[in-house]
């Protein structure tokens, strides 16, 4: 069998009376049929593909909040599960704080204050028209009326910063009824990333209840070796084993995990973010931009010789041989550079008998 392969192919070669140093191979369509030489196009590359490393799905530290108790007391209710879209403002959770009573009496009180020194302003202010009292009197009654509005303003945050909205406040202002429920209420639209209370706890002030995140970012946090930090630049692209997720690299850490030698690199997911969750540990390909256009060609449509590597470019009489230089290798595939327009058709099967069509069976494979 190997003398016949052999005898097709020095026929072919006698035929065509191609040299190496012609770069070209003159040969029919028959003789391409029966060599069993495959032709197809070019895929165009932009980016090589380095190599892999494991990545971790973050959220920014800017886009997530915690939703603690704002006073001391019972949780009653939670109303919000993990996953779950949230909006700022929404309930999550009640609960009850004796505290907040506190701050309403407070709050009432101080209001009331305030209504009398308001009453007193209005008659002094009055009086001062018509000459009954001094000036010095007004000037004591003005400073007596802006420290009670002072006192009741500060109330008024504190039941503000206890949870209650202004609505609330405006309706214990006319009804006068305290109240002991306390609604928290998300501090940012997003999706609840953890529940960190349980139902019929005890929570003190500022014990966190939920963790919200806004996910209209997400990054990629990256562990690359150390040795391989060279060759990873911030523009470069990542990508998932399926091609779904896509990010760019907006950041090199400065520093060496001792643990593992390794090195975080953020990346900042630009598509396929739909099919991440927070902490989600995936495996990405590092892709680095290429400085100029370049192809991906199946490894078998390579020809090596004397150290060098070369295509076979279909023509009218054949094929012509062209030189290129591959720029890296994966998964079977090589990124080649090479002045080509990228509407080429090659041969992608068959190039170790063009080979030898074009050396005249005199070179190594």
């Amino acid at each position: 069998m190997r003398s016949i392969v052999f005898s097709v192919l020095m026929g072919c070669a006698c035929a065509a009376g191609a040299a190496a140093e012609d770069m070209s191979i003159r040969i029919s369509a028959e003789q391409i049929d029966n060599l069993a030489i495959e032709v197809g196009g070019l895929q165009p590359s932009r980016h090589l593909s380095v190599f892999y490393a494991p990545a971790r799905v973050a959220v920014p530290v800017n886009r997530e909040l915690l939703l603690t108790a704002s006073q001391p007391g019972l949780l009653t209710q939670l109303q919000a599960n993990l996953g779950d879209k949230v909006e700022k403002g929404q309930i999550l959770a009640q609960m009850h704080s004796p505290g907040l009573v506190a701050l309403q009496q407070q709050y009432l009180t101080a209001r009331g204050n305030l209504h009398l020194a308001s009453l007193e302003r209005r008659r002094d202010k009055t009086l001062l028209a018509e000459g009954v009292i001094a000036e010095r009197r007004w000037q004591e009654t003005q400073a007596m009326y802006g420290s009670k509005a002072a006192q009741a303003d500060e109330a008024r945050q504190l039941l503000l910063m206890a949870g209650m909205s202004s609505s609330d406040i405006g309706v214990l202002e006319k009804s006068h009824k305290l109240d002991s429920l306390l609604n928290l209420r998300a501090p940012i639209s997003g999706v609840v990333l953890e529940r960190m209370a349980t139902l019929g706890s005890r929570l003190d002030i500022q014990a966190p209840v939920y963790r919200i995140g806004d996910l209209s970012e997400l990054w990629l946090e990256i562990n690359i070796p150390s040795e391989r930090m060279a060759s990873v630049h911030i523009g470069d692209w990542v990508e998932d084993e399926n091609g779904r997720v896509r990010a760019k690299i907006t950041l090199l850490g400065q520093s060496v995990n001792r643990e593992n030698q390794t090195m975080q690199v953020r990346a900042v997911v630009q598509g396929g973010a739909d099919s991440l969750r927070v902490g989600q540990t995936l495996n990405v390909q590092i892709q680095q931009a290429g400085r100029q256009a370049g192809f991906k060609v199946p490894n078998a449509a390579i020809a090596q010789n004397g150290g060098k590597s070369y295509l076979f470019v279909r023509n009218t009489d054949g094929f012509a041989v062209i030189e290129v230089d591959v720029v890296g290798r994966q998964d079977g595939e090589a990124l080649i550079s090479a002045p080509l327009t990228g509407q080429e058709r090659i041969a992608v099967r068959g190039a170790v008998a063009l080979k030898a069509n074009w050396l005249g069976m005199g070179g190594d494979e």
